[in-house]
C-alpha cells in the first residue's frame, strides 16, 4: 500500500526530509505523499521513514493503493537509476521481509 498522510498532520514537515524518493510535499493544508513516487521505502529501509519520524502517527497505509514488494522495488530502481545496482531486498530494506 502506498503511504498516505491523514488530516491528523500538524504540518511540522519532519517527514519530508526523510523520504528517499522526494514523494512528500507541502499541500495546501497538510503534507501529502505522491503515490507515483512512494515506494514505502522498499529498497532503502525496513519501515517507512515518514511513519518512523512522525510525531502524531499520521503516515499510514492507504488501503486504496495496494502494491507488491516487487512493484515498489521496481519503482525504487526506476526513480534511482544511479543507485539501482546497489538497491537490494532484505529484512533491512523491505517491510515485506521483516
Amino acid at each position: 500500500m502506498a503511504t498516505q498522510i491523514t488530516d491528523v498532520c500538524i504540518g511540522c514537515g519532519v517527514c519530508e526530509a526523510e523520504c528517499p524518493n522526494e514523494a512528500i510535499s507541502e499541500g495546501p493544508e497538510i503534507f501529502q505523499i505522491d503515490p507515483a513516487l512512494c515506494t514505502e521505502c522498499v529498497g532503502f529501509h525496513a519501515r517507512e521513514q515518514c511513519a518512523a519520524v512522525c510525531p502524531v502517527d499520521c503516515c499510514l497505509p492507504d488501503p486504496e493503493i495496494v502494491e507488491s514488494e516487487e512493484a515498489l522495488f521496481a519503482r525504487a530502481q526506476k526513480l534511482h537509476p544511479d543507485q539501482a545496482d546497489r538497491l537490494v531486498l532484505s529484512a533491512d530494506t523491505s517491510r515485506f521481509r521483516s
